[in-house]
Order: C-alpha cells, then structure tokens, then sequence
C-alpha cells in the first residue's frame, strides 16, 4: 500500500485563499470582524473555505462545547453565508457577546445549547439580544500538550 502525497499550496495560488483569524479579544458590543480584532490570517485550500469574503476563524475560549469536541485554544472557521440547520455548530451574538453554541429547531422553535450539560439551554425567543453570526464549516484542533506549544 503506498502512501499518497498532498501537493503543497502555493502561497498566493488560486488554489489557496487567506482566511483573516480574529484574536480572543472578542468582547460585549463586538458587532462584526473589524480590523482592530484580527490577529492576521492563515492560508487554506479553496475547498474548504469556498466563500472567502465571509470566512473567519476564531480561537475557542472556553470548554463549553467540549461534548461536540471543540476545546479551549482549537479555532473555528466560521461561515457566514450558510443559514444554520438543526444540528449545526453556529457562532451567535448573544446581548453583544460572541459565543460558540449548538444551533436546534423543533417545528417553529429554535434554541441554542451549549455541548456540556453543565450549562444551561437557550429558546432564541427568550434572549434579550441574539443574532447567529454563522456557521462553523470546521475547526482545528490541537494534539500537542500545550505545554510544548509554548516551547
């Protein structure tokens, strides 16, 4: 059995497209990805990023989706063209704060859960303020101790 070879991207390829990667200073009021809260950006095939201008990846602060195997430090590419469908990751401004949740809808209801049953369930009707942000196509997440990281 031989062992198939991924070509490189090539910085700057049609092949590649440079996804802006928004730092955890995300705060209350924190309406859209200004420039002032972009860390930089990481360069991805095409194919998993197919609609750039409304593709970000977020750092993860937090284990409060732990149960769908999002952690602490990993980071989420974040679509926001896709309309959520039950079941969906989705990031949601919820009274000015940026949070990642589990998007469900039972007939006309919808609500957002946290992966971990220690946190509490919200109906999006009941939320002062609550807009979905977008939809996590993906994320990345770390193997290494990050102990090592730090090295």
């Amino acid at each position: 059995m031989g062992i198939a070879r991924i070509e490189e991207l090539v910085p700057g390829s049609a092949d590649a497209v440079r996804i802006p990667l928004i730092g955890q200073s995300l705060c209350a009021g924190f309406p859209s990805p200004a420039d002032d809260f972009l860390e930089g950006a990481l360069e991805l095939p095409r194919w998993l990023a197919p609609n750039p201008p409304a593709t970000f990846l977020w750092r993860i602060a937090g284990n409060s989706m732990r149960g769908a195997g999002i952690f602490d430090g990993d980071l989420a590419c974040v679509d926001r063209s896709l309309q959520p469908a039950d079941g969906s990751v989705v990031v949601a401004a919820i009274d000015g704060e940026m949070s990642i949740k589990r998007y469900r809808l039972e007939g006309n209801r919808a609500w957002l859960a946290f992966e971990n049953p220690d946190l509490p369930v919200f109906a999006v009707e009941e939320l002062q303020d609550g807009v979905i942000w977008g939809v996590v196509r993906f994320t990345i997440h770390w193997h290494t101790a990050k102990a090592a990281l730090k090295r």
